[in-house]
């Protein structure tokens, strides 16, 4: 009984040397964490816009509705839709037999008013003759002198009245009257069409402008030469221009103060009538920024890490940001960080707040 005591005392000792040693050999499998190697870039002030957004309008400085000032029937349609035209060529034709049998009627008055202007011409002459010689009485040549500038007066009535006659002609050979585009066509030959009548558009898309209708409680920060950004629907920048026409009036339908601004990108970039997005620059101040990359949310809330000191080291911590606009690759930071913080622009999608950090710039 006493030797089996003694073993069973022994075993207890030795797993407890045991457990002791693997405890030990448990805790030296768990050496301090290492610090994360990660990238930063110090926050610092860049001057940022304080813009607005509107919803803006291409208009072209020489855009023209092609209606015609007779009535009539069409009879020659000779341009289509898309096509480029010089200024004075002609797009269509209204039927001109009326207006021509009027300007043959109106030729032949003139020719008589002509003949006879010419006769009392020759006779005023001829009485002024025979009165100067004493064979007719001053009556005669006073009836004579009356006759011509009577007959004069009708002629030239009507000359003017053939050449307003002939310049109503040509109303009736539609021209462009400047280069450009033709537009929609919504006639068609044998219509018959009257001064009210929209036969097509004439555009030329190189001379620009946007249209801008302002706010009207931002009307007093309108002024000449603010910049504006014509931008693309994703935020790209295509044109920097300035406003160089205020209106003095409110628009009451929009209740905004009309703007314009020109615009000299090439062609194939805008149309008249186009609606494009505006940016209206009313002031720059400076901002922090912090690049896109280092923006991370978490239920939509915007976060970055920053490279906080602890004891002789650095820790992630992450830290809420109020943004404002996208500035090329960076956003501009309203409320969250100040000057001087170290922002985490690498590995942060394997940070957690508290990380152990090994800052480089």
């Amino acid at each position: 009984m006493k030797y089996l005591a003694i073993m069973a005392q022994s075993a207890l000792v030795l797993f407890a040397i045991l457990a002791n040693s693997g405890c030990s050999r448990t805790e030296a499998k768990q050496p301090a964490p290492q610090p994360m190697p990660v990238k930063t870039q110090t926050v610092s002030l860049e001057p940022v816009p304080r813009a607005d957004e509107y919803v803006a309008t291409v208009k072209s400085r020489r855009s023209a509705s092609i209606q015609p000032q007779v009535t009539g029937t069409l009879t020659r349609i000779l341009v289509k839709s898309g096509d480029h035209v010089r200024a004075g060529q002609v797009l269509m034709t209204i039927d001109p037999l009326k207006q021509q049998a009027t300007v043959d009627e109106q030729r032949s008055t003139e020719a008589q008013k002509k003949a006879l202007y010419d006769y009392n011409q020759i006779e005023l002459e001829r009485q002024r003759v025979l009165y100067e010689s004493g064979v007719t009485s001053k009556q005669s040549y006073d009836q004579a002198v009356q006759a011509f500038a009577n007959s004069k007066a009708d002629w030239e009535a009507a000359t003017a009245a053939k050449i307003t006659q002939q310049r109503e002609l040509a109303y009736y050979n539609l021209q462009a009257p400047f280069a450009g585009i033709v537009g929609d066509i919504p006639v068609h030959l044998g219509d018959y069409v009257s001064s009210q009548t929209l036969l097509t558009t004439v555009d030329e898309n190189q001379e620009l402008e946007a249209y801008v209708y302002i706010p009207t409680e931002r009307a007093g920060d309108i002024r000449m030469d603010l910049p504006v950004q014509i931008v693309s629907s994703t935020g790209e920048l295509i044109e920097s221009s300035k406003i160089y026409f205020v209106s003095q009036q409110v628009d009451n339908a929009l209740q905004g103060v009309l703007v314009k601004a020109p615009i000299h990108t090439s062609l194939d970039r805008f149309r008249n009538e186009q609606l494009v997005k505006a940016r209206v620059i009313w002031s720059t101040a400076p901002t922090p920024t912090v690049p896109v990359l280092a923006v991370t949310r978490i239920g939509g809330q915007p976060f970055v890490y920053v490279a906080a000191q602890q004891g002789n080291g650095h820790v992630a911590r992450q830290r809420a940001v109020t943004l404002g606009d996208t500035i090329g690759n960076n956003y501009a930071v309203t409320g969250g960080l100040t000057p001087g913080d170290r922002v985490i622009v690498s590995g942060t999608q394997f940070l957690i707040d508290g990380t152990p950090v090994q800052p480089t710039s």
